[in-house]
């Protein structure tokens, strides 16, 4: 079993290490609470002071920490002489956990040119795309991790889907055994060819991420330069029309405070009912880039527990008490690693990396989150006791039955929603032990909504510890697998690695045409 007690400091106030926004270099940092919120202070020798709101509400941050855990890293980890993050990322020896999920950016040119993006081809000036000998090997490299082989990949971009050998990359990522192969798309190939998502589903492509902001054209137009609405709603319905191995949807709606935060609720609705495509919705508040004064930052700043409050206030499903953090499931999978005997991937995130709450729902008006019926940290507790003594047992059947007691246990009878017993709910959970396909997963997900949040990092709010426990990384050509936020933001490796890897524009197109360009 490759989980271990997390070294991560808890409680306030605290010392972490962050960066300067000016210069990017690693500057002591301290967190605190203030007024209910919790900030981060910090002091380069050279820039000065900058403060930021790092969650805002300290109740919240403070229960999401005591679901800390780490892993033993990978083991075959690039740079094996690291000693000081987020210095030389590729995996290192610093580094905390395994890959969750891969990010594989197939190209960095756009059929759209959103005012909000960070990936285009358009503002870089080159074009970065990737061969399909390139993507094989990134992918080879993913599938080479120890202990823990990556299972998911999202292919990104730019948009994706524009890739000339897009169905290829999806097959090679089934042929590869990726469980789960996912894409990040804004919907325009899905909306206009109603062949596009049937081809997707054969290739093995399991779910969409579909970028989603709102519910009107006027924040589209804001957000993303054009009406969107009826793009968003032609690709569901084309996915919903996929005869065999239709892919699931996540609407992944990035949020800003005065832009789209009022229709949190209306997405969630919009969800629901859309539940034969729909499985998920994936809240990301927008990180800054570029210079901003700390009153402007103040104003805009938009945390998760921003997210749990309006969903609160404005769908009434769900309260505070219903979130837990990314780790908090680590007990899961830490048992399935020693009930197996075969290391699972494991969700050591930061536990201020996202929030989440399962929802069992019926219709609109009959939701019902997970946490009414289960007693989560009693449950997630004895798991993990269970893990431990399992790690080292001859008897691997009888542990089961002690997990399904566990379960039982843990399970307010008097709650469960109306068309689920306790032995179907026990079932769903062990198989999720048991079984080493995502049928398990899949089964626990029947009828069940996952909305979360995840809030990646910029310059202002940047912490150390939260880029060294990241289980979200890119592969890049050379070889490297690197955190998400030290990827995009801090000494952000994207430029470095593109610029060395791409062809400037102006060739490109000279050879190439102007095609998305």
């Amino acid at each position: 079993m490759i989980t271990i007690d997390s070294a991560l400091k808890k409680g306030l106030p605290k010392d972490t290490k962050s960066l300067c926004p000016e210069c990017k270099k690693v500057v002591p940092a301290t967190i605190y609470e203030s007024d209910g919120k919790v900030l981060m202070d910090k002091i380069c020798p050279e820039h000065g002071k900058v403060t930021d709101i790092y969650w805002s509400d300290v109740e919240l941050y403070l229960k999401a920490e005591k679901f800390a855990y780490d892993t033993t890293g990978v083991s075959n980890a690039l740079i094996q002489d690291a000693t000081s993050c987020p210095e030389n990322c590729g995996l290192c020896n610093l580094h905390t956990s395994h890959t969750v999920l891969a990010n594989l950016d197939l190209t960095n040119r756009c059929n759209m040119n959103c005012p909000i993006c960070f990936a285009n081809a358009n503002q870089a000036g080159y074009v970065y795309e990737p061969t399909f000998e390139e993507v094989v090997k990134m992918l080879e490299t993913l599938r080479a991790e120890k202990p823990v082989p990556c299972t998911a990949i999202q292919f990104s971009g730019g948009e994706p889907t524009i890739y000339p050998r897009f169905f290829d990359v999806i097959k090679k990522a089934k042929e590869l055994k990726f469980a789960q192969i996912q894409v990040a798309t804004n919907g325009v190939k899905l909306a206009s060819d109603p062949e596009f998502a049937i081809k997707c589903a054969e290739a093995g492509l399991n779910t969409i991420y579909l970028q989603f902001d709102g519910l009107d054209d006027d924040i589209y137009m804001r957000s993303r330069g054009r009406k969107m609405m009826d793009v968003k709603n032609k690709a569901i319905e084309n996915i919903r029309n996929v005869p065999n191995k239709r892919p699931s949807v996540v609407l992944v709606p990035t949020l800003v405070r005065g832009l789209n935060d009022h229709q949190i609720g209306d997405i969630i609705r919009f969800a629901i009912k859309n539940m034969d495509v729909v499985r998920g919705v994936n809240f990301q508040p927008v990180a800054f880039t570029g210079r901003m004064e700390q009153e402007e930052r103040e104003k805009g700043r938009y945390t998760i527990p921003d997210l749990v409050k309006d969903i609160e206030e404005q769908t009434g499903y769900a309260h505070k008490k219903d979130w837990y953090p990314v780790p908090s499931v680590v007990p899961i999978s830490a048992y399935a690693s020693a009930f197996l005997g075969k290391d699972k991937v494991t969700f050591s995130a930061h536990p201020h990396c996202g929030l989440a709450t399962y929802w069992f729902v019926k219709d609109e008006n009959n939701v019902i989150p997970i946490t009414d019926f289960i007693e989560v940290e009693g449950l997630f507790d004895d798991l993990f006791e269970l893990a431990k003594k399992t790690e080292n047992s001859k008897v691997k059947k009888l542990s089961l039955l002690k997990a399904e007691k566990i379960i039982k246990k843990h399970m307010i009878e008097d709650k469960i929603p109306d068309g689920m017993n306790t032995m179907q709910f026990i079932k769903m959970m062990t198989n999720v032990f048991n079984n080493e396909t995502k049928e398990g997963l899949a089964k626990f997900s029947w009828n069940m909504l996952l909305v979360s949040a995840m809030h990646f990092q910029d310059d202002y709010n940047y912490d150390v510890e939260r880029v060294k426990r990241c289980v979200i990384h890119y592969v890049v050509p050379d070889g490297r697998i690197i955190p998400f936020c030290a990827y995009n933001g801090g000494p952000e490796y994207r430029a470095g690695v593109e610029k060395e890897f791409s062809v400037p524009l102006d060739e490109w197109r000279a050879k190439q045409g102007n095609e998305y360009t």
